[in-house]
């Protein structure tokens, strides 16, 4: 009989046993919101979901995987129509209360696994916060993107110049192109670049380093049809080779996740 890691097929005491295994809670965090003409609203959730699901099929014994909580923040994206977006402070007390109740069970370390780059500062706020409430417990962040096995052989063989993996792009066409054939219409993918030639605000990219100052204007201020990147370089060859390495990756990550030692506290007043 295989073992069990989906969260939601687990009954009452299969969840009060798989915790006191120690094993990790995998929690996929994505987006609904514009993908250019060439991808369906839900890429974030597909890419997050399927390495996410992918990783923990290789290593069912040290994983629970929680369903993908699919809403995020993203105002930006409000002016492509089909984006969901929950306001920041609500998005962090929602997450916290996922934690606390994970934690209220019995688990003592959850990987928030992040899709949509506009979660990563609420995301840190709710893992910081987590283990604060609770300092029993490990909460980390990480974002697929960040993934090193991913990002090693991504800079390797990716095709398009500066700027051209943001959102919609190269990468996330290509790895759809390799989960969901089926919802890419490579006909309309239109490279949508925001050129720039400044020192301390240079073109978005995954994989090339971000200027020093943070912003995140309006996307309708910087993209024509919700694209940022050349999506035309994308392949499902390169879509199947990056996909396995992001899940590789997050294998790793799992794995050194479980291990870490969890210290107790010190008070010295």
């Amino acid at each position: 009989m295989s073992v069990k890691f989906l969260y939601e097929e687990m009954s009452w005491p299969e969840v009060r046993d798989v915790a006191g295994e120690d094993r990790v809670v995998v929690q996929p965090v994505g987006m609904l919101e514009d993908h250019g003409h060439h991808l369906p609203i839900i890429t974030d959730v597909t890419i997050t979901s399927t390495i996410c699901r992918r990783a923990a099929e290789k290593i069912r014994e040290s994983v629970v995987l929680m369903p993908t909580q699919q809403n995020g923040y993203s105002p930006h994206h409000m002016d492509f129509p089909g984006s969901i977006t929950i306001r920041g402070q609500t998005f962090v007390d929602y997450m916290l209360d996922v934690n606390r109740s994970l934690i209220h069970h019995g688990f003592r370390r959850i990987l928030l696994v992040n899709g949509h780059g506009s979660n990563m500062p609420w995301l840190e706020t709710v893992a910081r916060l987590t283990m604060v409430e609770a300092p029993q417990a490990l909460c980390g962040l990480v974002a697929w993107w960040n993934i090193p096995e991913l990002a090693e052989v991504v800079k390797r063989t990716r095709e398009s110049e500066r700027g051209g993996m943001s959102h919609a792009c190269e990468l996330e066409t290509s790895l759809m192109l390799a989960i969901r054939p089926d919802l890419v219409d490579m006909a309309k993918a239109v490279k949508d670049m925001n050129h720039s030639d400044y020192k301390y605000f240079p073109p978005r990219d995954f994989y090339h380093p971000a200027g020093p100052v943070s912003i995140m204007p309006y996307w309708s201020t910087m993209s024509r049809t919700g694209t940022l990147g050349d999506p035309t370089k994308a392949t499902r060859e390169k879509g199947e080779m990056w996909l396995t390495a992001a899940v590789e990756g997050l294998v790793g990550i799992v794995q050194e996740f479980k291990k870490l030692e969890i210290r107790e506290r010190v008070d010295h007043h």
